[in-house]
């Protein structure tokens, strides 16, 4: 084994590692009633619990431990050491309006970049106990008990695509638009289901996901596991997707294509 593979998966172990240790904090918490305060300074509902805070803290603490000239950005302190080698990026529950509606599809994110650039990601979902993790080039489901291979559907025809959409797709007039327009012309679109839906994208089950107000610890973690099942994830401009607020997640390539041309904001 190579001595980047070596890192690799030495680091993925421990992605691993800090997915227990968010969990064991987090579950505690899932279905008590616990209190939501609101981040968004009288904005748009942007709930946050102790739960956040205390998963953060912990993930953030074993790497202050493990790896102490390693970088860290985090949906809930903030970034530091943003310039070191390896960062890592984290959303310790992506989907805390599920989380205090008792809905299971929430999920820790913990990704890793290097050199600025997404080396591998985990999604962790500890109610459902299923975690899936990638590195770009392979990408794993596991249900706790068994392990399995994940690879995203393709091709198929656009009228057969399933497409789900984040609910702030809603917040932008003309995008919300261009996707009822596309809605005719596909099997289905469904609106969201946090970081759970990109995991069964990578799984084959869903062939597209928009989201839209994203940040990069919503889309380090998934990135890898995503092209890990041979998907694209791109900004909808077709740029990077790693700091492009509105992305696109496709499981096939070709779609990938046509689905950016068809939400163009020139396509109406």
């Amino acid at each position: 084994m190579a001595a980047q593979d070596r890192l690799t998966a030495e680091f993925l172990a421990f992605a691993h590692r800090l997915g227990d240790a968010a969990g064991s904090v987090i579950m505690p918490s899932y279905r008590t009633g616990i209190t939501a305060n609101d981040k968004s300074d009288g904005g748009r509902f942007d709930p946050v619990t102790a739960a956040d805070r205390a998963a953060e803290e912990a993930i953030r603490g074993l790497i202050a431990r493990t790896y102490p000239s390693h970088g860290v950005i985090g949906e809930e302190f903030g970034s530091e050491n943003t310039e070191a080698e390896f960062v890592w990026v984290l959303d310790p529950i992506d989907g805390t309006k599920s989380f205090i509606s008792a809905i299971p599809l929430w999920g820790t994110l913990i990704g890793l970049l290097h050199e600025g650039k997404p080396l591998l990601g985990l999604s962790d979902h500890p109610f459902l106990r299923e975690r899936f993790w990638g590195d770009g080039q392979t990408a794993t489901g596991s249900d706790r008990s068994r392990s399995w291979p994940l690879a995203s559907r393709k091709p198929l025809p656009l009228r057969d695509a399933v497409v789900f959409a984040g609910s702030s797709v809603t917040d932008d007039p003309g995008l919300f638009e261009r996707l009822g327009t596309l809605k005719q012309r596909v099997r289905m679109i469904r609106f969201g289901s946090d970081c759970y839906d990109t995991c069964m994208l990578a799984e084959g089950h869903i062939d597209a996901i928009l989201q839209t107000g994203l940040d990069i610890y919503d889309v380090a973690a998934t990135i890898p596991i995503v092209t890990g099942a041979g998907g694209v994830v791109s900004g909808l401009d077709g740029g990077p997707a790693l700091r492009s607020g509105t992305i696109l997640t496709s499981g096939d390539p070709a779609l990938h294509v046509e689905l950016l041309s068809l939400l163009a904001p020139d396509n109406l």
